[in-house]
């Protein structure tokens, strides 16, 4: 099933980057988890799914050298980390943004509850 970008969980994916559709880097129920435990933020899930699967890469990979291969889990981690808070710097700054927004709502006198205009 092709991934759904106008979801949260399909910008998720698109942000880590976890784009194919035949061998995700995560189920469909661990980018949904980081969504509830960021409380729906696609930048803050993102960034927690990145710290996970950094972590996963510094215990999996670590520095690998074979004849003319090599990997280094380290570095590849230390990567993600760093988008991770770029991340969640770009939410702080988005959150910044939102929070300084006037709303205007009806105010109804309480006394003649008439509304006031």
């Amino acid at each position: 099933m092709p991934i759904d970008y106008s979801t949260a969980a399909g910008q998720v994916r698109l942000l880590i980057p976890d784009t194919n559709e035949t061998y995700p880097l995560l189920t469909d129920e661990q980018v949904d988890a980081f969504l509830g435990i960021e409380g729906g933020t696609v930048k803050r899930a993102a960034a927690a799914a990145l710290e996970s699967i950094a972590t996963n890469e510094a215990l999996v990979s670590k520095v690998i050298k074979s004849q003319d291969l090599s990997t280094d889990g380290a570095k590849v981690s230390a990567e993600l980390r760093a988008r991770a808070r770029e991340l969640r710097r770009q939410a702080d700054e988005d959150d910044a943004t939102t929070a300084g927004e006037l709303q205007i709502v009806d105010f109804v006198d309480p006394f003649t509850r008439s509304r006031c205009l």
